[in-house]
């Protein structure tokens, strides 16, 4: 007797034993995928990130595809918030300015951005001379605005040109979590037509979230203005005021 129930003993605490190291197994596991990855900026040093891709959107307009370090890395960007970009003028000397990536933390590996090169823009001259293999020091994050979700119930926002990127990536992070319930209404204005900036996505935007996303295009020289039906955008009749 006292034989068989040593054995019984002993099975009975391999088992437990076996159900605890499972138990911590799964434990592990789960705070080791719901843990958020490490983000690739440094906020007082400057960065390196090597440019994989240039496309160019215009005469005027690239978007400048920049790889990191994995390719399950994020940038590390909080919502809101902007990254400084460091290069050099026409004449060699050092220039930094501000920059909103389109780009989330959602993707992974890369990070792009829609810039507009002005004749006379100092850092402009930087990014025409970029080329794919070169590399961009950046430094981050930036800005005191940090949005949370479901802050607000609706949120309006209004953009000129190249003003554009920093509300796109409110409104994208706003729209793509299916826990934020937020309405997103945007007044975007530029000059003509042409000179409208990521409408394709903006389009695809308030095509995806219906009654969720709204656009408005403001155009000082108005070529189109009828509005085709079912659309959920506008193209509006110049409003000089506001441009």
């Amino acid at each position: 007797m006292d034989l068989e129930f040593l054995q019984s003993m002993d099975v009975q605490i391999l088992v437990g034993l076996g159900v605890a190291v499972l138990a911590i197994l799964v434990a592990a596991a789960y705070l080791f995928s719901s843990r958020k990855p490490k983000g690739c900026l440094d906020p007082e040093n400057f960065r390196e990130f090597k440019l994989v891709k240039r496309q160019q959107l215009s005469h005027n307009v690239a978007k400048f595809t920049f790889e990191l370090p994995t390719p399950t890395s994020v940038l590390g960007l909080p919502i809101g918030q902007h990254i400084s970009c460091r290069g050099k003028d026409s004449q060699g000397e050092e220039v930094i300015k501000p920059y909103t990536p389109t780009t989330l933390d959602s993707d992974v590996g890369d990070f792009e951005l829609v810039i507009k090169m002005y004749p006379q823009g100092r850092m402009s001259h930087h990014f025409r001379e970029l080329r794919v293999g070169d590399y961009l020091a950046v430094k981050g994050p930036k800005g005191r605005f940090r949005y949370q979700p479901g802050q607000v119930r609706a949120f309006g926002m209004i953009a000129g040109g190249s003003g554009i990127t920093p509300m796109f990536q409110v409104a994208r992070a706003i729209l793509e979590n299916p826990k934020d319930m937020t309405h997103v209404h945007l007044i975007y204005a530029n000059v003509t037509y042409e000179d409208i900036l990521l409408k394709e996505e903006l389009d695809s935007l308030v095509a995806n979230y219906p009654g969720r996303f709204k656009v408005y295009y403001v155009l000082n020289q108005v070529r189109i203005l009828k509005k085709k039906k079912k659309e959920e955008h506008d193209i509006v009749e110049p409003v000089r005021e506001i441009i």
